[in-house]
């Protein structure tokens, strides 16, 4: 019998569960993750968030559930301990977007900058950073540079367009941009709007300009979450990734939320496929093996920790 049919007849979540208390570990996982991965994770959060939490815990195993980068975070944070992830492959298209060798060289183009850079990038690019950001503490910190400073905002242009309105500072800007969050599709969600007259549409500032112009309500996954709640409308058009309305629903049943449909109607494009990776099984397989391993040289951990702590500071 094949080892992967073996796999797939386990039970997952109790096989899970064991492992977790056996290793010690805490699951941490991204809200764009799988709704059953997101159930079983001891916390859910955004990018901010689950930094703020791996920085604190204190388990001896780290799994996270989310991408490459945001592992990445938890290792720099945490050098002595083991931290898993289901897939190794689970990249970020802002990251591969923005090659270190390339960012140094931006950087070296302007030395009097501040480079203020969004976490979606790899341990190298943010020991080359000055401050890292999340979408949701980026307007937060770029408020607090003096404004004699010139800023470098790298690898999201469209997160970097938002924040220039919304705090009236200029930057220099990488061009660089998230497959999921670009795919929108203006027409579509101007026909679901009126389709659905009373929804809210509510979105991410990594979408393009002309979906934020529609926009009720703009903020970082967490904020969408929180707003939601708040709100009195019943319905809502979610223009980001869609595991997110799995903590929606949860959080308020009563209301209806609406996935932004992409471009192209032949995918499932308003799904992120780095993030999709992770499954049940892998997670499973990662507690057991305790690979895949993130792994880093210590200098580079050292110099990507200032900016990372300059973060949690100014958040």
């Amino acid at each position: 019998m094949r080892p992967e049919i073996i796999y797939t007849q386990l039970p997952f979540n109790k096989e899970i569960l064991r492992l977790k208390k056996k290793l010690n570990a805490v699951i941490l996982a991204h809200y764009y993750q799988e709704s059953e991965i997101q159930d079983i994770a001891d916390f859910v959060g955004d990018s901010l968030e689950l930094a703020k939490k791996a920085k604190t815990t204190d388990a001896d195993v780290i799994v996270f559930a989310g991408v490459h980068f945001m592992a990445e975070t938890a290792k720099i944070l945490n050098p002595n301990k083991l931290v898993l992830i289901p897939d190794l492959n689970a990249g970020c298209s802002l990251a591969e977007g923005c090659p270190a060798e390339d960012f140094k060289l931006f950087r070296e183009k302007h030395p009097n900058h501040i480079a203020v850079t969004y976490i979606n990038c790899s341990a190298d690019v943010k020991a080359l950073s000055d401050i890292i950001c999340t979408s949701s503490s980026a307007e937060k910190i770029i408020q607090q540079i003096p404004k004699d400073k010139s800023i470098l905002f790298s690898p999201d242009r469209n997160l970097g367009k938002y924040l220039i309105k919304k705090t009236g500072r200029e930057m220099l800007i990488w061009d660089g941009s998230c497959i999921v969050h670009e795919t929108f599709s203006e027409k579509k969600i101007i026909d679901l709007k009126i389709k659905y007259p009373k929804a809210k549409l509510i979105a991410h500032p990594e979408c393009e300009e002309p979906i934020l112009m529609h926009s009720d309500f703009i903020g970082s996954t967490s904020k969408l979450l929180w707003y939601v709640q708040q709100d009195a409308s019943k319905q809502f058009i979610v223009a980001t990734e869609t595991g997110i309305i799995h903590q929606m629903k949860k959080a308020a049943p009563e209301k209806q939320f609406i996935p932004a449909p992409p471009e192209d109607d032949s995918c499932s494009c308003n799904e992120c496929p780095y993030m999709k990776l992770n499954t049940m099984e892998k997670l499973y397989l990662c507690m057991k093996n305790r690979n895949p391993e993130i792994t880093m040289s210590e200098e580079i951990r050292l110099k990507a920790l200032i900016p990372i702590e300059r973060m949690l500071s100014m958040s």
